[in-house]
C-alpha cells in the first residue's frame, strides 16, 4: 500500500521547541543577547559628533529606529539618530538640511553590501561628503562590495553573519552600534532579551504564554487572518513598523506542501486610532486579534488643572494623562471584550527603558519563530521581496 498526502499536522510544542532548539545551529538571532559588547561600546565612546546617520533600509534600520523612538522623549539625549531609508527625493533633501555633514557621523548598513536604496543614497552623498575613517562606519558581510570599500578607506568594519537576517538583526551590531553610540546602555537592552529566552526554553511562564498564542493563531488562521497590534503609546510607532516588518515577510510564505500562509499584520496607535479603526474593529468582519500594548509606569506625572475655562468637563480636571490614556485603554478593552467573539489580549510593560523595549522585541521574535514553525514554513528566507528586487536590477539594466 502507497500513502501520499498534501496537508500537514499542527505538532506538539514539544516538538516546536525541540525544533526552535536545533534552528539555533544555523539560525544566529537567538543568541545575539549574549554576545560580547565591549568593541561595540569602545568604538561608541570615541565618536564625537552629535548626528548619527543610518544609511539603511528595512532591518537595517527598523529595530534601532524602534528602540530610539520608544527612548528618545524620557532620555533626551545630547546625540540624535537619524535614518536614510528612502529612495525618496524630498526626504533624502530634507534629512542633508538638517544635519551639519562636519557634525555628523555615518553608518551605513548592507548586509550584502548591494542594497539598491542603502547603496544609491550612499553614492550621492559621497558626491559632496568625503567619507573616511573619522566620520564613518560600515556594517555587512564579509567579501561584500561595502566590506571592500571600508578596507579600501581604512574605514571601521563590523561584519554581520550571513545566519542573521537583516528584520532579526536588531540585537546584533546593527542594532547595537547605533543605539551604543548615542548613548543607550546596551548591555541592560540585552539583558531584558536574555530574560526572555531563558524563561522560554527553561519552559518558564513567557514559553506558555508564547506557545499558547502562536497555537491560536495558527490553529485560528482561516477565520483571524488580521493581527491588530494596538499600542498605547506614541513612543510605540516605531515599535509597530518594526512588527509589521517582521510578521509580514517573515509569515508570508508558502508552506511544505506549497500552499499560501501568512498572518497580516496592522500596527495602531492609541487612543489615536479609537477614532478610525476601532470602528471597524467593533463593527466589521470578525477576520481579526488584537493585542493591547500598555505601559504601566509613563514616569512622567502631567496633571490637568482643575478650574480650567470649559465648565461641564470637570471630570477631566485634576487627573494625570498617565491615568487618563491608561483609562481610554481599559475602555476600549472593556468595549472589545463586552463584543464577546472578539479575540484579544494584553502586553503591560512596566516602563519605559530599554529593558523593557528589548524583552518585547525579542518576545515577538520568539513568537515568529514558533508560528512559523508551526506553519512549517522557512521563516527567515524572502523570497517575494528577492523577486521584485531582480526585477529592479534588470530594469536598471544591472
Amino acid at each position: 500500500m502507497k500513502y501520499t498526502k498534501n496537508f500537514y499536522q499542527i505538532r506538539s510544542n514539544a516538538h516546536i521547541l525541540a525544533q526552535l532548539k536545533k534552528e539555533q545551529e544555523t539560525v544566529g538571532y537567538y543568541k545575539l543577547p549574549f554576545a560580547d559588547t565591549s568593541e561595540i561600546k569602545r568604538f561608541a565612546q570615541g565618536v564625537t559628533q552629535k548626528t548619527i546617520a543610518v544609511l539603511g533600509i528595512g532591518g537595517s534600520s527598523l529595530g534601532s529606529s524602534a528602540i530610539y523612538d520608544f527612548l528618545k522623549r524620557k532620555y533626551h539625549f545630547g546625540k540624535t539618530l537619524l535614518f536614510f531609508e528612502s529612495t525618496d527625493p524630498v526626504d533624502i533633501k530634507d534629512k542633508l538640511d538638517r544635519i551639519d555633514p562636519d557634525d555628523t557621523f555615518f553608518i551605513i548598513i548592507s548586509k550584502s553590501g548591494t542594497t539598491v536604496e542603502t547603496i544609491s543614497i550612499f553614492k550621492y552623498l559621497s558626491s559632496t561628503i568625503n567619507f573616511h575613517a573619522g566620520n564613518t562606519a560600515v556594517i555587512s558581510g564579509t567579501g561584500t562590495p561595502l566590506h571592500h570599500f571600508a578596507d579600501a578607506e581604512k574605514i571601521p568594519f563590523f561584519e554581520l553573519q550571513q545566519n542573521v537576517g537583516g528584520r532579526f538583526s536588531v540585537f546584533s551590531v546593527v542594532g547595537l552600534l547605533p543605539l551604543a553610540i548615542i548613548g543607550v546602555d546596551i548591555d541592560n537592552m540585552l539583558r531584558g532579551a536574555q530574560k526572555v529566552y531563558q524563561g522560554f526554553f527553561e519552559r518558564e511562564k513567557i514559553y506558555e504564554m508564547l506557545m499558547e498564542k502562536a497555537r491560536f493563531f495558527v490553529e485560528n488562521k482561516n477565520r483571524f487572518r488580521i493581527n491588530v497590534l494596538f499600542s498605547y503609546s506614541s513612543s510605540l510607532e516605531g515599535f509597530n513598523k518594526w512588527y509589521v516588518q517582521l510578521w509580514a515577510e517573515s509569515l508570508g510564505k508558502r508552506n511544505i506542501n506549497g500552499t499560501r500562509q501568512g498572518l497580516t499584520p496592522l500596527g495602531l496607535i492609541g487612543p489615536v486610532d479609537q477614532h478610525s479603526f476601532l470602528q471597524l474593529i467593533m463593527e466589521g468582519v470578525r477576520d481579526k486579534t488584537v493585542t493591547f500594548i500598555k505601559v504601566a509606569d509613563f514616569e512622567e506625572q502631567l496633571i490637568i488643572p482643575p478650574q480650567t475655562p470649559i465648565p461641564k468637563l470637570e471630570y477631566l480636571e485634576g487627573i494625570s494623562f498617565s491615568r487618563l490614556i491608561a483609562l481610554q485603554a481599559d475602555a476600549t478593552i472593556e468595549a472589545i471584550d463586552a463584543e464577546g467573539d472578539i479575540p484579544y489580549d494584553v502586553i503591560t510593560i512596566d516602563k519605559v527603558d530599554e529593558y523593557n523595549i528589548a524583552e518585547l522585541m525579542y518576545s515577538y521574535e520568539l513568537l515568529t519563530s514558533i508560528i512559523g514553525a508551526f506553519l512549517q514554513i522557512n521563516t527567515y528566507d524572502q523570497p517575494g521581496v528577492e523577486a521584485g528586487k531582480i526585477i529592479l536590477k534588470r530594469k536598471l539594466g544591472a
